[in-house]
């Protein structure tokens, strides 16, 4: 019989490469697929719709033209689905600051936390005009 040869010989073929494939295979290990820092210059997640929902950049030091000054500051937005960043966190060397306003369709709706140099307040404001300032 000159079939047994041939299939002995596709069988150690098969054998082989079935041993090839699995010394390329490696276990997957869950560590290794993981950066274990996410670097850039600005973060911005969206929504389904690719509207950004909320972001993180790092704005440089500027001189506006009234020549006040604002240092390098990061600001984290955290914002609506109509668009509107309600929660607002700075931090610079000079300053810190937490913002929370109100909804969309209010323009004086808000509380306001901040520490400015050796001064710190709290402010908040209603949309009736009312206000109440505290500082120690």
């Amino acid at each position: 019989m000159k079939i047994q040869p041939v299939l002995v010989a596709l069988t150690l073929v098969n054998l082989v490469l079935v041993i090839f494939a699995l010394a390329q295979m490696r276990p997957a290990v869950a560590a290794e697929a993981v950066a274990p820092v996410l670097r850039g210059r600005a973060l911005e997640i969206v929504d389904d719709r690719g509207k950004v929902r909320a972001s993180i950049n790092v704005y440089p030091a500027s001189t506006h033209k009234n020549g006040e000054r604002y240092p390098e500051t990061v600001l984290l937005r955290l914002i609506t689905e109509r668009g509107r960043p309600s929660v607002k966190l700075s931090a610079s060397e000079a300053s810190a600051g937490l913002a929370l306003v109100g909804p969309t369709g209010t323009k004086e709706t808000y509380a306001q936390l901040g520490a400015n140099g050796t001064v710190s307040s709290l402010t908040l404001k209603n949309e009736d005009g009312r206000e109440q300032i505290v500082k120690p």
